[in-house]
């Protein structure tokens, strides 16, 4: 999996404004309705690629990409929540953005093993601790993007290395729900720094090396 938030270096104050006052309008309302249908609907083809999955050894290509594309639809809006990214989030699961790209090579076999411990003791070995640290993290991530509001507001510009930590939490969440998906079998990274062989991994937009 690679994720990246590319980090602009001048940002419009004017959106920054209407986001924060207006936002839960005209971006997260109608995005996260449409979302909610949009979950369910994979949340039933999650349970049928287990199947699948534990009968074959292969998640179906389609099934995987609805799922890519429902956790690259979700990318844009925490990017846009996070204030790290500007411009309007696209609707859908083939939508496109110029700041945000999430790529996640699809898996030729899936361990059997692998998806039924996942799905019996996820919860334990996954989810609390990960979960744990997540949760103090994200309450310094909020912190940060705080801050980063003013800097942003009178500056024009959002201090990279707190850009770099709301990506982070973006992204260890995005490990996270890849794993428990059965979209990988690689365990979640405890760190929200894009790790050596994430970096070999092409995206379709420019970053900084």
């Amino acid at each position: 999996m690679r994720l990246v938030i590319k980090y602009q270096e001048r940002y419009s104050r004017g959106e920054l404004l209407l986001r924060t006052f207006f936002g839960w309008l005209y971006i997260f309302l109608p995005h996260y309705f449409l979302l909610f249908f949009v979950s369910l609907w994979a949340a039933i083809l999650r349970f049928v690629a287990f199947w699948i999955i534990l009968f074959t050894g292969r998640y179906p290509q389609s099934m995987f990409e609805l799922q890519a594309g429902l956790l690259k639809w979700t990318v844009r809006l925490s990017a846009r929540a996070y204030n790290i990214s500007d411009g309007y989030p696209a609707f859908g699961v083939n939508g496109t953005d110029e700041f945000t790209d999430l790529v996640i090579p699809y898996p030729e076999k899936v361990s059997r093993g692998l998806t039924l411990v996942r799905l019996l003791f996820g919860i334990f070995y996954v989810y609390i601790p990960h979960f744990f640290i997540l949760y103090f993290r994200a309450l310094f991530v909020g912190i940060l993007v705080f801050l980063a509001w003013w800097v942003v507001l009178f500056t024009g510009k959002y201090p990279k290395e707190m850009h770099e930590w709301a990506v982070g939490q973006v992204r260890w969440q995005m490990r996270i729900s890849l794993y428990m998906y059965f979209m990988t079998d690689q365990y979640p990274a405890f760190t929200g720094d894009e790790l050596p062989e994430e970096k070999e991994i092409p995206v379709s937009i420019a970053t900084e090396e």
